[in-house]
């Protein structure tokens, strides 16, 4: 039968507890060591200054070089009452003791083996030996008479027990400390483990695991691509469904600034306003996204930012390619037509026998053609834009307008970030709309001017319509209205989402001839999700 699992809570606790009682040990057992060293150190040095100043007092060195053991205990009875030390001894040039704690050891030679640094090199310092009265700390100082001759030595020394004994205080006190200490942390352990488990919503680690496998399933199954960043920019989550809408190749892309994946995100500015978006519709590599972004807010604090988003719903989409085809189909449909017109006219004057008329006719043509294609072919290098236009020209002759292209026009090569379809939606919605006017209007001239000299690329189309009236401009770009009737204003509605995707902008106003003039100004940098 398996043994059942401990909780987070209890295993935390028992771990600290562990880890804390093994850092109390190897710190009690340090302590106590240095604390032992130190107190012993600072013994000895004690001993060494009381034999150093004793050993200087003028009556020490004149009872010490004239062996005068009366005189020296004398003088040494008030020390010792003055002093803490366990003894003070004091002997003459061969070791002899002048002066002992106890009366019957006088005159006897001192004991230790410890007096030679002192006695023959004249040297002060600690040792520690086993005296007559048990294992001591001494400090030793040689005695000198006025001439600087060595005449004897001073020993003060305290007793190892006594010392320790002192030391045994002291580490009373640091192990009581140490187990009070020992038990507030096992306490503070308990809480951070509570606290901990709270934090967790009281979740184990293998529930925690769990749910993040299903979690992570979760955000795999759905088919919106869900992307969220921390309050550092730093990517969190990025499903296969955002990497294959976006077109990300990389599959790493976890722990990365969003900056570097996806630099002109609005998902940052999130992280300071804390403010929702909820269906913004944004055009992305060509695919039209309705994007939700959602602050992440933990105590009152933005923590993170998540936003889903998803391909606009089939019938944009729907009216998107239709428009498109509709356009592909007038332009072939024009053609045809103006051709056909051609041709009967060119067939009718070979009847009459007006064969020059009939050569001039097809010559003028030829020209005329021959200019626009090597005009376009010169100063429009996308082949898809071209055609559009080449189209609208024929279709523009079809309705008995004409199509006055700026000769200084250019668009050269399209800015990655720019498709050529959409430059067709563009273009193409806004001269169908030029037309409409000026044949509302009986008037005979639709004009173009492109160019991309600057930092935008700009395309005007002007017409000699009735003009817009000034408070219906700003319904103008939306879905449905439309001055043609019922079912129209598609055109303009994907002119303006077409325009907010690549980050431009277009302005109307009204023409010289009394017209209307739509400016349209794309940047040639780009514009992401």
């Amino acid at each position: 039968m398996k043994a059942p699992r401990l909780k987070i809570s209890t295993r935390l606790t028992l771990l600290v507890s562990l880890l804390i009682l093994t850092q109390a040990i190897v710190l009690g057992i340090f302590t106590l060591r240095y604390l032992a060293d130190s107190l012993e150190d600072q013994i000895g040095q004690r001993a060494l200054q009381l034999s150093s100043m004793i050993s200087q007092t003028p009556s020490i060195r004149d009872a010490v070089s004239r062996s005068d053991s009366d005189a020296v205990q004398a003088i040494v009875a008030d020390l010792r009452l003055a002093t803490d030390a366990s003894f003070i001894s004091i002997g003459d040039i061969d070791g002899i003791r002048l002066v002992h704690p106890k009366p019957e050891r006088i005159g006897k030679p001192m004991v230790g083996g410890d007096n030679y640094r002192a006695l023959e090199l004249g040297e002060s310092y600690i040792s520690k030996a086993v005296g007559s009265l048990g294992e001591s700390i001494r400090g030793k100082t040689p005695v000198l008479d006025d001439q600087g001759k060595i005449v004897g030595v001073v020993s003060v020394g305290y007793l190892t027990k006594t010392i320790d004994q002192t030391i045994f205080n002291y580490q009373g006190t640091v192990i009581v400390g140490t187990f009070a200490l020992l038990l507030v942390s096992i306490m503070l352990a308990m809480w951070i483990a509570r606290r901990f488990r709270s934090a967790i919503f009281d979740l184990e680690p293998h529930e925690i695991a769990a749910l993040f496998l299903e979690r992570n399933a979760t955000l795999e199954s759905v088919r919106e691509g869900i992307i969220s960043i921390n309050s550092k920019g730093e990517i969190t989550t990025f499903n296969r469904a955002a990497l294959r809408t976006l077109g990300i190749d990389d599959q790493d892309v976890s722990g990365r600034p969003l900056s570097e994946v996806l630099p002109d995100s609005r998902m940052p500015m999130l992280l300071e306003t804390g403010e929702a978006e909820y269906d913004r519709e944004t055009l992305v590599n060509g695919r039209q996204l309705i994007i939700n972004r959602l602050p992440i807010v933990k105590e009152d604090q933005v923590v993170g930012v998540v936003a889903s988003f998803r391909p606009k719903d089939e019938l944009t989409e729907v009216s998107r390619k239709l428009t498109r085809i509709r356009q592909y189909a007038e332009a072939l449909r024009s053609q045809a037509h103006e051709y056909a017109n051609k041709l009967h006219t060119i067939a009718g004057l070979i009847s009459l026998d007006a064969k020059q008329e009939a050569l001039d006719l097809i010559g003028q043509e030829t020209k005329e053609h021959q200019e626009l294609l090597t005009w376009l072919k010169e100063s429009v290098a996308d082949p898809v834009v071209a055609g559009c236009i080449l189209g609208k020209f024929n279709r523009a002759n079809e309705l008995g307008l004409t199509l006055e292209i700026d000769e200084g026009s250019q668009l050269h090569q399209l800015p990655s970030h720019i498709e050529s379809q959409q430059m067709v939606t563009l273009i193409g919605n806004l001269i169908d709309n030029a037309f409409d006017a000026s044949l509302s209007a009986h008037s005979g001239e639709v004009r173009l001017s492109m160019t991309d000299m600057g930092s935008d690329i700009i395309i005007e189309v002007e017409d000699d319509g009735e003009g817009i009236d000034p408070n219906k401009i700003n319904n103008l770009f939306t879905s449905g209205v439309s001055s043609k009737g019922e079912g129209r204003g598609i055109g303009l509605f994907l002119v303006q989402e077409t325009i907010e995707a690549l980050g431009g902008h277009i302005t109307v106003e009204a023409s010289h001839s009394g017209g209307s003039r739509f400016t349209l100004y794309l940047p040639r940098s780009g514009k992401d999700v």
